[in-house]
């Protein structure tokens, strides 16, 4: 079976390499840039400047390889993949929630971002807390991991 998606539109952020990207939305620390939506996708924007967050799902194009196994940022032991947030996965479809700041024509304005310049995007969907939160969620592995660092670096490769 073969899938096939295209972009609707594609990011525009700060972070132009890797290293120094933040990991985690969590420590992007309000950094801010813009989705572009394409213009046959501008109707599907109605309505959505009530929300404060969008989850964006995007297409991680620096992502060029990956392995089952990875070293994650927060963590000194390889783990599986699908374990973590690993940007080097079989289908590299990244997820993050960001803030709306506002709308203007075909152009998203957001902060918290934590992909790279030219990232294309799948889709758009708005943040619902009622939803998307799950009380009594677990985190794995991740309930034990100390603090380590908060953006990407050069450490970060399959194995």
């Amino acid at each position: 079976m073969q899938i096939e998606y295209y972009p609707i539109g594609v990011v525009h952020s700060p972070f132009i390499t890797v290293e120094g990207t933040p990991i985690q939305l969590s420590r992007a620390r309000q950094a801010k840039g813009t989705v572009e939506v394409w213009d046959e996708y501008i109707e599907g924007l109605s309505d959505l400047e009530g929300f404060s967050h969008l989850v964006l799902l995007c297409h991680l194009h620096a992502s060029r390889d990956y392995n089952l196994k990875v070293l994650p940022f927060l963590d000194t032991e390889l783990r599986g993949v699908f374990a973590t947030r690993a940007p080097m996965r079989p289908n590299p479809i990244g997820l993050s929630i960001v803030k709306l700041c506002g709308i203007k024509a075909h152009t998203l304005h957001i902060e918290d971002i934590d992909f790279l310049e030219g990232t294309p995007v799948l889709d758009i969907k708005p943040y619902v807390g009622e939803f998307d939160n799950r009380a009594g969620a677990r985190f794995g592995w991740l309930e034990g991991a100390r603090k380590q660092t908060e953006v990407a670096d050069a450490r970060f490769k399959a194995v």
